[in-house]
């Protein structure tokens, strides 16, 4: 190590269509000498930063407590991903019969660069690099694998193909998907577009839930947020995927779906909630079962029943306001007892039978209004 870089000995193989990977060692105190971590946030612009999520301190200091015992064994490697300033060069000579030549021997050299503008970024394992920088046992040696990213969307892909298995905030994953440009594993494909479909809806300020989506890259101290955004994903994802309000325009065939008219629904449905509670909407869930997971999801149920049935309407946003307001005496979001689910305003949870039953009895309810023409007045 000199003042200007890190060189250490590492193999050099290509995987993919000829991706550099290297794996080596380092001493643990230099991990965050030569890498950064890219913490999630969003610019004022709303566009998405890094893919960290935020320190466990409580899970950095178990780590180091352990490393500073006398005898320790540090298997797990670091995985990083390099800047083209990485260095390999090739160690000269032949390789020794019956050595299987799947990697390159050579001297691996990694600038040393301020915080923020460092040669790499920790893609798996910030809580035990940050762990490592701690302990007193900081020249232990410990297994690192980097590869060679081109761009910032390569690193999130591998950071959530790494840890999609792994017991990661599920809700980090889900707000990187949208960020994500190429093919995704199966599981996680249902989600991307309705994790695209919140962020819409909650950085447009024309959206009724401008601001009050919770994400992963959420700043605690902001306080008007108060939906939590895996509610509102899953209301979007069963609705494509259960033939419901969203599936109208979801892709069939080679007919691409159409993710603008999904919003458009979104945004016509929930401003009509919004207008028609505006008691109940934006508080806290403490203070209304309308706001709470519960709350959104069951009246998402709700919102695939009415929509399609309304969907012909040459004034739909109307319609929509018109059945919900139908059933608007009925409900009870901030005070009172539900009639038909002997169930106070604040006892539902966010558990499945409290949303299924809530969702069963909200659809009853406006069922019941649907068969009733509207009176008159003069």
């Amino acid at each position: 190590m000199t003042d200007d870089n890190i060189s250490v000995r590492a193999l050099k193989t290509t995987q993919g269509s000829g991706v550099p990977v290297f794996s080596f060692f380092l001493k643990g105190r230099d991990i965050l000498n030569v890498a950064d971590i890219s913490r999630i946030s969003r610019e004022t612009t709303g566009d998405l930063r890094g893919f960290q999520r935020k320190e466990i301190r409580r899970h950095v200091n178990s780590i180091a407590d352990y490393l500073d015992r006398d005898e320790v064994i540090f298997p797990n490697a670091i995985i990083l991903a390099f800047s083209s300033e990485a260095e390999f060069k090739q160690s000269r000579g032949p390789v020794p019969d019956g050595v299987e030549d799947t990697a390159a021997v050579g001297t691996l050299t990694l600038p040393l660069r301020p915080e923020g503008r460092r040669v790499a970024w920790i893609v798996d394992g910030q809580q035990r690099s940050l762990a490592l920088q701690k302990t007193l046992n900081g020249d232990l040696p410990v297994p690192i694998v980097g590869f060679l990213a081109k761009n910032l969307e390569t690193q999130r892909e591998q950071f959530i193909l790494v840890n999609k298995a792994k017991p990661l905030p599920r809700r980090l994953i889900t707000e990187l998907l949208p960020e994500i440009g190429t093919e995704l594993p199966y599981d996680l494909k249902p989600v991307k577009i309705p994790s695209e479909l919140c962020n819409l809806l909650n950085l447009d300020p024309a959206s009724p839930f401008f601001g009050l989506i919770k994400r992963a890259s959420s700043d605690d101290k902001l306080t008007n947020a108060v939906i939590q955004d895996t509610a509102l994903i899953n209301v979007m994802k069963a609705s494509i995927n259960n033939y419901g309000a969203l599936a109208l325009f979801k892709q069939t065939g080679n007919v691409p779906g159409d993710i603008n008219a999904m919003y458009g629904i979104m945004c016509i449905y929930w401003t009509a909630v919004k207008e028609v509670f505006p008691e109940a909407w934006g508080k806290r869930p403490q203070e209304s079962r309308l706001m709470h997971s519960a709350g959104i999801q069951a009246l998402g149920i709700l919102m695939d029943r009415i929509i399609p049935r309304l969907h012909q309407s040459d004034d739909l946003p109307g319609s929509v306001k018109l059945a919900l307001e139908r059933i608007a005496p009925q409900c009870r979001w901030t005070e009172g007892e539900w009639e038909g689910l002997g169930m106070t305003w604040n006892e539902i949870q966010n558990v499945p039978r409290h949303i299924k039953a809530l969702a069963e009895h909200l659809v009853q309810i406006d069922f019941a209004a649907s068969q009733t023409k509207p009176q008159l007045t003069s």
